[in-house]
């Protein structure tokens, strides 16, 4: 079992007083993995990923993750994770939790008692005595083409 040092966020802070809109194509036409449809070209409405992405812009922050603890989920080193304070935190929810004063990205366990599970088996699940929870992550941005 590997463990995997606590890290010091990067807050990537929004800013609700500055409410630009970004209104980017959303097509009607799903995007098959496989074959290509001819019928593609038609642009059904507008959306903003702020409007998509963020319930309570107040309650919101960005931040960088760090590792591969989540790598399982998708969620590697270097993505951005959206992180809701105003969310209530659930079973199987991803969250960010302090723990032995740094904090972390993990699955949120609940029953039988609290632990914070990584998804990646390299990594231990961690039971800790106290849990403070600082949001839930409710998206997060990877980057697919390789990082320059």
């Amino acid at each position: 079992m590997r463990t995997e040092p606590h890290f010091s966020p990067t807050v990537l802070q929004v800013h609700p007083q500055t409410p630009a809109r970004l209104a980017i194509p959303l097509f009607s036409e799903a995007c098959p993995a496989g074959f290509p449809s001819p019928a593609g070209d038609y642009v059904e409405q507008e959306l903003d990923l702020n409007t998509l992405c963020i319930r309570h812009p107040s309650a919101t922050y960005f931040l960088r993750a760090s590792g591969e603890s989540m790598r399982d989920i998708g969620l590697h080193d270097g993505d951005i994770l959206i992180v809701d304070r105003a969310e209530t935190a659930q079973e199987g929810d991803i969250v960010i939790a302090e723990i032995d004063r740094g904090f972390t990205v993990k699955r949120l366990r609940l029953r039988p008692r609290p632990a914070l599970e990584p998804m990646n088996p390299d990594y231990p699940t961690l039971y800790p005595e106290t849990l403070t929870l600082f949001g839930v992550v409710t998206h997060f941005i990877h980057r697919t083409r390789a990082r320059l």
